[in-house]
């Protein structure tokens, strides 16, 4: 089976269904069409007894996936039609839930860029492999938006505050960065994936990834996970400002630093739904409490603008809503917390 959908390929080599995402001139970002060419063959997999195991790797030299294509949602958004928003979301997460609950190993490739709707095509598999030139991130807050597509789950299982660290900052990880937070699972260098991959196809057999595992090189993020930890432990935005040393550390400038530059209504946004999210613990929550925030953000929040200043305008000067932290009223992060009606439903797969 082979079908080259604008954008991913998927086929089945020997015992593997191979998904490649292939857009490398836009470093491979995800569209809603790609959402529903992959999730369509996660479900034709899943009880396929030829198939043992699924591969996803990205084309090109630069990025895993870089994002979501944001062209068409901003174009709508601007313009005061919010539906194709909410359907690119319900469309894309609906599927990371089917990869997420996928039961079979999933190997994901996770080469150069891997950002945003990146993590929900790559950082759910059962075997995330990242290599020396692998950058990792939900940079979300960056555009006004919440860290999304299940990200928030990993954040909220990664060890002590960093979850918090990096949906807040939007920090970038790197290949042992990623591993620490639990955005990956092994480093293998890039020339052995080939070899690799071929061998996954060939045998079926996950246990290749074991056999050729690397140590990988120290985290920056472990070395500052105590400085983070006293920081990012406030209980609100508030307390997590006003509770930085001084002077400042490296670990909190380097955070402090980034988070100047984000949308205080995101931030604040997004450690609410953090939190929540570590109390239930399920996909299925963390993707419910997700599309809450990003269903409203186009009319509510923060990201037409951020849209704007980093893919429109280029001009990295977004003017947020409110300023400062201590701008942002209680209400408006509530009101991107309510239930959405219709609500999120995860089990309408692509057939």
């Amino acid at each position: 089976m082979s079908n080259q959908t604008s954008g991913v390929h998927i086929r089945t080599q020997g015992h593997a269904g191979r998904i490649t995402l292939d857009r490398p001139d836009a470093l491979n970002a995800v569209t809603q069409d790609m959402c529903l060419a992959i999730e369509a063959a996660l479900v034709n997999w899943a009880d396929d007894s030829a198939i043992a195991l699924v591969i996803i790797d990205g084309a090109g030299d630069k990025a895993f996936c870089a994002g979501g294509d944001i062209q068409d949602m901003y174009a709508t958004g601007i313009a005061g039609d919010y539906t194709y928003g909410d359907q690119f979301w319900r469309d894309e997460y609906r599927m990371v839930a089917t990869l997420f609950n996928f039961p079979k190993p999933v190997v994901t490739f996770l080469h150069g860029f891997t950002l945003g709707g990146g993590v929900g095509v790559g950082c759910h598999g059962s075997h995330r492999i990242v290599c020396e030139d692998s950058v990792i991130a939900l940079p979300e807050v960056s555009i006004g938006l919440v860290p999304d597509v299940g990200g928030s789950l990993i954040l909220a299982r990664a060890p002590g505050r960093i979850g918090e660290y990096l949906g807040l900052t939007g920090d970038r990880m790197d290949a042992a960065d990623a591993i620490h937070a639990g955005f990956a699972d092994y480093y293998i260098s890039r020339n052995i994936w080939p070899t690799l991959i071929e061998t996954l196809c060939t045998t079926g057999n996950w246990d290749a990834v074991d056999h050729v595992a690397q140590t990988p090189p120290p985290s920056r993020l472990a070395a500052w996970q105590s400085e983070i930890d006293d920081v990012f432990g406030g209980e609100t935005l508030g307390d997590i400002w006003r509770g930085m040393p001084d002077p400042l550390t490296e670990a909190i400038e380097h955070g402090r630093t980034l988070m100047l530059h984000n949308s205080p209504l995101a931030q604040r946004a997004a450690l609410l739904m953090l939190r929540k999210v570590r109390t239930v613990d399920t996909i299925e929550a963390a993707l419910d409490y997700e599309f809450r925030a990003t269903s409203r953000a186009l009319e509510h929040g923060d990201f037409l603008e951020g849209i704007r200043a980093a893919i429109i305008d280029r001009d990295r000067a977004p003017k947020w809503r409110y300023p400062t932290w201590e701008d942002v009223p209680g209400s408006e992060v509530v009101r991107l917390s309510y239930p959405v009606n219709p609500p999120l439903d995860l089990t309408g797969a692509a057939t």
